[in-house]
């Protein structure tokens, strides 16, 4: 979605697509001003056992907004991006990212599973892939439909 499109992600779903009613409660419960944190979403998939994309259907449905992403992508203030390129990429992450590639992208998914594989920072995967001129797709919340 364009930031024109901004406040109208139901339009990303066909128009039968039902809102499930714990997840919304759980989402009304963490969200405030019609936003919603990447963390928050996912701790939401840990409360009610959704998946990560019936949370981001649900984000949609309900108009809100997805901030401060777990790698820095987007959702941050004052600029909307907070990942910064590394000065360095071990090749042993570089070889990790690069074996993750579908299409020339990684997803959020693959990211945060190397993070946890290699101990570190999710937003130290994607600044790895900005110094690699990698791009990530595939939000996990569906952010980039």
């Amino acid at each position: 979605m364009t930031h024109e499109d901004a406040g109208h992600y139901r339009l990303k779903h066909p128009s039968q697509t039902e809102l499930d009613p714990r997840i919304a409660d759980a989402v009304k419960r963490k969200a405030t001003n019609n936003r919603i944190s990447c963390a928050s979403a996912h701790e939401i998939t840990d409360e009610t056992g959704a998946t990560p994309a019936e949370v981001g259907v649900a984000l949609d449905l309900l108009e809100m907004r997805i901030t401060n992403c777990q790698l820095g992508l987007f959702g941050h203030s004052p600029e909307k991006k907070a990942v910064r390129s590394s000065e360095t990429v071990s090749p042993e992450l570089e070889k990790a990212i690069r074996n993750s590639l579908a299409s020339d992208r990684i997803s959020c998914l693959s990211c945060w599973e190397i993070a946890a594989r290699f101990g570190i920072a999710r937003i130290e995967v994607s600044a790895a892939c900005e110094a690699l001129e990698l791009k990530i797709g595939a939000c996990q919340l569906g952010a980039f439909r």
